[in-house]
């Protein structure tokens, strides 16, 4: 069984732009229920099927699949939830963790978040300079809940 434990901010600044190069992703959902998520995404030139439990705290079961890529680009195109989710990932390592930064395009251009992937909830870890507000517990942050209700679409 696989879980997931993440934890998920707000950015400020841009300091983080110099320190990795993006990845252009392409994602959709083909189920967005809270109780289980069906992912398909495009990651460069791979592509994967992501099936999500319920989040309790921040952790959740997560099973990850690579899957054909024209398979993938067919379901983005005819099966997934719309809108589509585009962002662009950047990977900067810190210490023995990953930070993830997604920069949101499309229907959530200007939406910015960092995500930190822990081994426990209660893992202690040092955030950049750049990292703000904590919306870990937030569901409008939840990428599925972003085809529903956009960024765009915020009253800020």
């Amino acid at each position: 069984m696989s879980k997931e434990i993440e934890r998920k901010f707000l950015v400020k600044g841009d300091a983080w732009r110099q320190l990795a190069t993006p990845v252009h992703y392409r994602q959709g959902y083909l189920n967005s229920q809270k109780e289980r998520t069906v992912r398909i995404r495009t990651v460069g030139e791979k592509a994967f099927m992501t099936v999500k439990g319920p989040t309790k705290g921040v952790t959740r079961l997560e099973f990850e699949y690579e899957i054909p890529f024209a398979d993938c680009v067919t379901m983005l195109e005819n099966l997934a939830e719309q809108p589509i989710i585009e962002k662009a990932r950047y990977k900067i390592p810190m210490g023995e963790l990953v930070w993830e930064i997604d920069e949101f395009f499309g229907v959530n251009e200007g939406l910015i978040v960092a995500e930190v992937e822990l081994k426990s909830e209660d893992q202690a870890f040092e955030k950049p300079e750049w990292v703000g507000e904590e919306v870990s517990s937030d569901p409008r942050y939840f990428n599925s809940n972003l085809v529903r209700n956009p960024y765009t679409t915020w009253n800020k």
